[in-house]
C-alpha cells in the first residue's frame, strides 16, 4: 500500500515521453522525465516520495524533502494568500498551511516550526504550526538514559523547552547549555531525569560511559592534530571548553581523568599533552 507524504518503493510499470510511471496497484503514479534515475528499467525498483501536485493527483519525486509526515521543521515561508501561506520543503510544489493553522501572521522570508500531517478533508499533505496539543507527557515512550532526537521549540525562564522524538516536551536547563541554540535545531540528548509528573529533564550528548568513550576518542584526535598538547585543563572557563572540544566542563573533566588513569595523557598546570606509545 503506497503512503502519500513519505517515501516508497515502488516498481517501474512503463515508461512514456513524460517520464515512467510506478505501480500503485491501479493506473499507475508518474515520476515525471527530469526526476527519473538514469538507466532505470521497466521491472525495476525505485524510491520516490509522493505528494500531491497542482491538481491534486498524486505524484513521485526522487527529490528529498526536508520533512515527511509526522515531522517537526523549521520551514521557510515563501508566499502568503488570503487562504493561508506556502513555505518551502524542498519539492517543486510549496507546503500549505491555512490562516486556521496558523499561531499568528506569516509573512514572506520568516521562518515557522510546524507539523507535517495530512489533511483529514482534503487527504492533501499539509503543515501547522500548532504544535503543542499534539505533544503530551501523558503516557511517556521514554525513560531515563535514553538516547532521544530534540528540537529546540521555545525559551524559557529556566532554559529551552525540547521536543522529544515528536512526541513529548522537555526542559533542556540554561545551566547544561553550552553552546548557542536556535528555535528548530535538531539535536542529539537523552533523559537525564523523568519527575513524578512526568516532566522530563534532558541533556545534550550521550549518556554516561558510552559518551565518556566517544568524547575521549575526540580529545585524542584533537591532541594529535596540535602536535600532542593543548592548552585546556580542568581550570580552563567552560565556555572556551565548549567552543573548543563541544562539551560541557563536566564531562571535559571526566573524560580527561580517565585518559590520565589509562596513561593516555599528562595534565598539568600549562594543559593536556598526549602520552606517545
Amino acid at each position: 500500500m503506497i503512503q502519500v507524504g513519505r517515501f516508497n518503493t515502488l516498481k517501474a510499470i512503463r515508461k512514456t515521453e513524460i517520464g515512467i510511471y510506478l505501480d500503485d496497484g491501479a493506473e499507475g503514479i508518474l515520476l515525471p522525465k527530469r526526476f527519473v534515475p538514469r538507466g532505470i528499467q521497466q521491472g525495476q525498483n525505485v524510491e520516490v516520495f509522493l505528494y500531491h501536485d497542482s491538481e491534486g493527483r498524486i505524484i513521485a519525486t526522487t527529490q528529498e524533502p526536508k520533512g515527511v509526515v509526522g515531522d517537526i521543521v523549521l520551514l521557510t515561508c515563501v508566499t502568503t494568500t488570503s487562504a493561508g501561506a506556502f513555505l518551502d520543503w524542498g519539492l517543486m510544489k510549496d507546503l500549505f498551511v491555512a490562516k486556521s493553522q496558523q499561531l499568528g501572521f506569516m509573512r514572506k522570508g520568516g521562518e515557522y516550526l510546524v507539523k507535517i500531517y495530512i489533511d483529514e478533508q482534503t487527504g492533501r499533505i499539509a503543515a501547522t504550526e500548532k504544535i503543542e496539543f499534539q505533544l503530551s507527557n501523558e503516557e511517556l515512550r521514554v525513560k531515563e538514559m535514553d538516547e532521544v532526537d530534540l528540537i529546540a521549540y521555545r525559551k524559557s525562564d529556566i532554559g529551552w523547552v525540547m521536543i522529544i522524538n515528536n512526541q513529548h516536551t522537555g526542559v533542556l536547563h540554561d545551566s547544561e547549555v553550552f553552546r548557542e541554540i536556535n528555535v528548530g535545531n535538531k539535536l542529539k540528548g537523552f533523559i537525564k531525569t523523568i519527575r513524578p509528573d512526568n516532566k522530563i529533564d534532558v541533556v545534550l550528548g550521550k549518556a554516561g560511559y558510552e559518551k565518556v568513550e566517544d568524547e575521549a576518542g575526540k580529545i585524542l584526535r584533537l591532541l594529535w592534530e596540535h602536535n600532542g598538547s593543548m592548552p585546556y585543563n580542568d581550570k580552563t572557563a567552560p565556555e572556551m571548553i565548549y567552543q573548543v572540544f563541544g562539551m560541557s566542563k563536566k564531562t571535559y573533566k571526566m573524560v580527561i581523568g580517565s585518559l590520565y588513569k589509562q596513561r593516555r595523557i599528562k595534565i598539568d598546570e600549562n594543559g593536556i599533552t598526549l602520552i606517545e606509545g
